[in-house]
Order: C-alpha cells, then sequence, then structure tokens
C-alpha cells in the first residue's frame, strides 16, 4: 500500500490529470514540507482538519504536538486539504541507547473522504521521511487509525515503556503500546521516551 512521492522535500508532487475524454476525477497532489516553510493559510487549514476529523476532541496542546516537523498534505484539485500527518524529532532510551526518533502526530483525513487510500498516502510520505532521518519510527494510535498502520507494517511495542520525566524515570504500565516503524529492539528492555506536557506518547 505504500506510494511513491517522487520529490525532494518541501516540494508539491501532482500526480498527472486524467486523459483527455475520460471521466477519471484528476488526482490529488501531496506536498511535504517543514513547518516553517508552511504559509499560515495552511496551518489554519490543517488545524481545522483535526478539529473536523476528531469531532472536536482535539486540543490545541494535540496540535502543538506535531508542530516543528516535516508535514505531509494532500489536498484535492480544488486546493481542498483532504488529509495531513506529520513527524518530529523525539529521543527514546533502550537498552543504554538513546535514538532518534521519528513521531508521527496529527494524522487526519476528512470525514467525507476517508476510505480511499489518502492516510495511506499520507502515511507513505512520513514513513520515507521516518526512513531518511531517524533510527525508527513511533506513534500511538487511535483505534480507528490502527488498521491502516497495520497495513503499513506497523508493529504494536511488545515490551514496557516508560518516560524520562521531570523525576527522573517514571514507568508507565496502563499506557497503550505504541505502534513502531523499522525497528528491532529488544522487548525485555523498556522503550523510555522523553518527556513532554501533556500525553507523553
Amino acid at each position: 500500500m505504500r506510494t511513491q512521492s517522487g520529490s525532494e522535500y518541501g516540494e508539491p508532487v501532482t500526480a498527472p490529470l486524467a486523459p483527455s475524454g475520460s471521466h477519471e476525477a484528476p488526482r490529488a497532489a501531496l506536498r511535504t514540507a517543514h513547518t516553517a516553510d508552511l504559509a499560515a493559510a495552511e496551518l489554519t487549514a490543517a488545524r481545522a482538519l483535526m478539529d473536523l476529523a476528531f469531532e472536536g476532541d482535539f486540543s490545541d496542546e494535540d496540535w502543538a504536538h506535531g508542530l516543528g516537523g516535516m508535514h505531509a498534505l494532500l489536498h484535492d484539485a480544488d486546493g481542498t486539504l483532504l488529509a495531513h500527518g506529520s513527524v518530529v524529532q523525539r529521543r527514546v532510551l533502550h537498552n543504554g541507547r538513546s535514538l532518534r526518533v521519528g513521531y508521527v502526530e496529527n494524522v487526519a483525513v476528512r470525514p467525507d473522504r476517508q476510505r480511499q487510500g489518502h492516510g495511506g498516502q499520507v502515511m507513505s510520505a512520513l514513513e520515507r521521511i521516518v526512513d531518511g532521518g531517524y533510527d525508527l519510527g513511533v506513534l500511538s494510535p487511535s483505534d480507528e487509525g490502527e488498521k491502516l498502520y497495520r497495513a503499513h507494517g506497523w508493529v504494536p511495542w511488545p515490551g514496557l515503556v516508560g518516560t524520562l520525566g521531570p523525576q527522573g524515570v517514571e514507568h508507565m504500565p496502563d499506557e497503550d503500546a505504541p505502534m513502531l516503524w523499522n525497528a528491532d529492539l529488544d522487548p525485555a528492555h523498556p522503550l523510555l521516551i522523553d518527556w513532554r506536557d501533556g500525553d507523553v506518547f
């Protein structure tokens, strides 16, 4: 289900329009860009998409967790934002190593355009970024999104998790397992992620 974006980060990728006389709708355009390179209107549209997709259950703190890294934005031919996701850098401590993690955040598809492959296109773009810049990928799945992530090869972490917080190591035995991408870690050792305000995972 992986798709090829075919461009450098920050450049738009537009699939060819349907041939003349064809009844196919024009394909969507995928763009990847850093937060700093997005216009205010693009960030506003992405933030509004989160509210729409999560039915208002998405806080400003949740939104902030996905800023400061790379975004994947999928627009239709009219410029409407169909889907969005981002990757930000975090650190995990595991078995005596500090690993650079591409943490996937703020993945959403317009409710009226779901089940059309748009989420898969965004995830493929984010996975390319993780593969090119990080030791592994991590995300915290929603119940609705887990099927998509599994189809892309993300796997639940079978070991313990925790965080390196202000008071030191804090184990989180009741935390839902995150999902990992391209990881070869030993579940006998806990996965300790860096602390942040709000949801740690």
